[in-house]
């Protein structure tokens, strides 16, 4: 068999957790946060659980993770 690509793009925006959930960063952290309350700002620092219907295409691009 040969080796599989992985997805560079998709491997810099997500990560296996230890139980081996992805995560990803969430949006609407990037700029115009001028207006967002500081507890809204806080909130989309924290990682998010990758939604189960999207899961298996993120492994897919992710083939070694």
């Amino acid at each position: 068999m040969p080796k599989l690509k992985t997805r560079k793009a998709a491997a810099k925006r997500f990560r296996v957790t230890g139980s081996g959930k992805i995560v990803r960063r969430k949006a609407f952290k990037n700029h115009l946060l001028e207006h967002k309350t500081s507890g809204k700002k806080r909130s989309l620092s924290k990682m998010a659980v990758v939604d189960e219907r999207d899961e298996d295409n993120v492994r897919l691009m992710l083939p070694y993770l």
